[in-house]
């Protein structure tokens, strides 16, 4: 081997030398199940490169290409049930042992079909059966990327990373000696980029899984629970707001300010108050949990601490940026929209939220490490929101919040779990979801 392809391969085991460091560390720290994708990871990508560089004690050609054959079979589909946990779609027990059944069968199937075949040959129906596998492992990739898992876009690198590698150190085992070296140093950076991605992917849950367990220990004083506005900070936003809507003049924009609600034609006059043509309209939104006190007294407060964690997150990647957000009462958040001269538009993202929110999830009951994984309740929340366009110069932010959050109470009894203030009879109605032309 080119004394520059030794180069380019010790860049790639030293990676792997730190990440199996990185491992270790996390294990030290009780994050076993992380520390343990990410050492197999490591591990049996070392153990595929060296066996293809031949490094095996194996002299006899026709033998060392039986064996490299398995190799490449067994370690593309372990590599692939590791992916696919990263990814997160082997959370259930069925979907793991569903998983494992399969790609057992699939490779004992591969394995044996190559036995049939002369032993360059079965070499090569192994590497075709990684890089089919690589191949599907992307297609799952992209496939979580489509469904807006931030973390599948480093997946996808890592995958394709990893095909280039295989084909080339595919190259280098049926070539044995006559490969140019830059071979070697293509195979050895991609080898090396999926590594760092790989890691880069674990981090990601790693340090997910470090916030999260300072949130259940410690619960709403450790505001990362949500990530959001603390309750006194939230209720010095929503009186902010209210003040300053009350002292700025009305001028131009706000003589334009009641439109009649463009986007929610057959809405505006049955349902929304009359616009109020001197200043613009906040629109109000309260989103309300309802079963979390039973979660509590069923599971303790960790899963309830877990639960608001979750909430939070999605309802940050619901809502437009331009909506401001904090935390209201004990199981329930507030959403205000400045200048709210669009009815649809506060109605469509109060289904949004409710739709968004409403999707099961599994809690974690446990702060014990170790026990995690095995004492864990699914859970779906029990979502009210309540709805109010504020036109009233003279409003009060504390009686806007209480009739709003009074509303999303009642919401809960509602199929589509939406109420808004009716002015003709002062009650809360329901929001049923609009019809799009």
């Amino acid at each position: 081997m080119d004394k520059l392809a030794f180069g380019f391969w010790g860049v790639y085991f030293g990676t792997a030398g730190l990440m199996l460091a990185g491992s270790a560390l996390a294990f030290a720290l009780s994050l076993h199940r992380i520390s343990l994708n990410a050492g197999l990871s490591a591990t049996a990508s070392s153990f595929f490169v060296v066996a293809f560089l031949g490094g095996l004690p194996i002299d006899d050609d026709n033998t060392l290409a039986r064996v490299l054959a398995h190799i490449a079979m067994l370690v593309s589909g372990f590599l692939a049930y590791l992916l696919f946990s990263i990814l997160g779609l082997l959370r259930g027990k069925k979907a793991r042992l569903h998983t494992r059944l399969a790609l057992t069968v699939l490779v004992l199937g591969v394995m044996a079909a190559g036995w049939l075949l002369s032993p360059v040959p079965s070499l090569v129906l192994g590497l075709g059966f990684a890089w089919t596998l690589g191949v599907v492992a992307l297609a799952v990739s992209l496939r979580s990327v489509y469904r807006g898992d931030r973390l599948a876009w480093t997946a996808v690198l890592g995958v394709f990373f990893m095909l280039v590698a295989v084909l080339g150190l595919g190259w280098i085992a049926l070539a044995r000696g006559q490969e140019p070296w830059p071979v070697h140093a293509v195979s050895a950076l991609a080898g090396t980029a999926y590594l760092v991605t790989m890691a880069a992917a674990l981090w990601t849950r790693y340090s997910y899984l470090i916030e999260l367990h300072h949130v259940m220990a410690m619960g709403p004083s450790y505001d990362p629970v949500t990530r959001m506005r603390s309750l006194s900070e939230t209720g010095q936003m929503v009186g902010d707001i209210f003040r300053r809507r009350r002292d700025e003049p009305a001028g131009p924009e706000a003589a334009r300010a009641g439109d009649g609600g463009n986007g929610a034609e057959g809405w505006t006059d049955e349902v929304l108050p009359a616009p109020d043509r001197s200043m613009a309209r906040i629109g109000v939104m309260v989103v309300s949990i309802g079963n979390l006190y039973a979660l509590e007294r069923l599971h303790g407060m960790a899963a309830v601490n877990h639960a608001l964690f979750v909430c939070a997150g999605r309802l940050r990647r619901a809502v437009p940026a331009h909506v401001e957000m904090g935390r209201f009462s004990g199981d329930g958040f507030v959403l205000l929209l400045r200048d709210c001269n669009d009815s649809g538009q506060l109605i469509r993202l109060a289904h949004q939220v409710e739709a968004r929110l409403s999707k099961s999830v599994v809690l974690n009951t446990s702060l014990d490490a170790a026990r995690r994984e095995s004492e864990q309740t699914r859970w779906q929340a029990e979502i009210g929101v309540g709805v109010l366009l504020v036109s009233d110069p003279a409003a009060r932010a504390s009686s806007v919040l209480a009739a709003c959050k009074a509303m999303s109470r009642t919401a809960m009894s509602y199929a589509s779990r939406v109420a808004w203030l009716d002015q003709a009879s002062g009650e809360a109605v329901e929001l049923p979801v609009l019809e799009t032309a």
